[in-house]
């Protein structure tokens, strides 16, 4: 008895360390549920791809498929515009993260580390605009693409979101971070400000660069209103546009649509998770900025 009360005194913050582990074991066990819960959906919607129609409406009851059904896939691209509306999504993403790109961090740049009148005022201005709803700025956008003769062209669905308010913040807060002893050195080296920018900024802000590109992905791929205004031909149709089109013609073929579905949502996640490491190291980075 004298023995056990001694160990237990010894060790006085091993009941806090079991604590900790018991409540980081039911935040994972949580976290677990969280993201099967979450991941049922698509889940479904992969094994519903390879499934026949008649197995989709079948009375029993199935998550997977008898056996897998390729055919949907060939159908989709076959019978329908769907490798079109997919190549005019590619070439639409591209261009909006390759402008954001060269523009965001030129900005951010800019705001972080020159000094001029009104450079606060500015960003703030900046700031602003993430306040106002795309929808309120339709009209006007539209009639400025208009009036440019750019309707119907891939311009117009592309030069609108060349900078964003979101990537010129992104980059200033990581760039503001970045020590101005090094510009200072490569000043006092003889460097030029544009090679101080492409041989030591760009390359210190790298991770802030693959997070941009990454957000800028995801609400470029997705985006349906802009694409739908300012196109009215089949061979610029964008591939969130299509999958409208291809349920209009499509109402009672799940399995089809189910195909389609993948096919949409399999660039982003292969994205993801290609640059998920550089992501999650940017995200990380710039939650230690101040």
């Amino acid at each position: 008895m004298f023995n056990i009360t001694l160990q237990v005194a010894a060790h006085p913050d091993h009941g806090q360390r079991t604590r900790q582990v018991v409540s980081r074991a039911v935040l994972y066990l949580l976290l677990a549920v969280g993201a099967f819960i979450f991941s049922v959906p698509m889940l479904w919607m992969i094994s519903a791809s390879f499934m026949s129609t008649a197995e989709l409406f079948s009375t029993e009851t199935r998550f997977l498929p008898s056996s897998l059904r390729f055919d949907n896939y060939i159908e989709v691209f076959t019978s329908f515009n769907f490798a079109r509306y997919l190549l005019n999504s590619i070439i639409v993403t591209g261009g909006i993260i390759l402008l954001n790109l060269i523009f965001c961090p030129l900005v951010g740049y800019s705001l972080a580390k020159f000094r001029y009148p009104g450079r606060n005022l500015l960003f703030m201005f900046i700031l602003a605009t993430v306040m106002v709803p795309f929808t309120a700025i339709v009209i006007p956008l539209y009639l400025t693409v208009r009036s440019l003769g750019w309707i119907n062209t891939y311009q117009a669905m592309i030069a609108p979101f060349a900078m964003s308010a979101f990537g010129i913040f992104l980059m200033r807060q990581f760039m503001h971070a970045i020590p101005d002893d090094y510009i200072d050195a490569a000043r006092i080296d003889g460097a030029s400000e544009i090679a101080i920018y492409l041989r030591i900024v760009l390359p210190i802000s790298q991770p802030a660069l693959v997070t941009l590109a990454l957000i800028t992905f995801i609400g470029s791929w997705d985006e349906l209103l802009w694409p739908l205004i300012v196109t009215n031909s089949e061979a610029l149709r964008t591939l969130p546009i299509g999958l409208t089109k291809f349920v209009e013609a499509y109402q009672t073929r799940w399995d089809l649509m189910m195909a389609g579905s993948v096919v949409a949502a399999l660039p982003a996640v292969l994205v993801f998770l290609m640059m998920q490491n550089r992501f999650l190291a940017g995200m990380a980075s710039l939650s230690g900025l101040k």
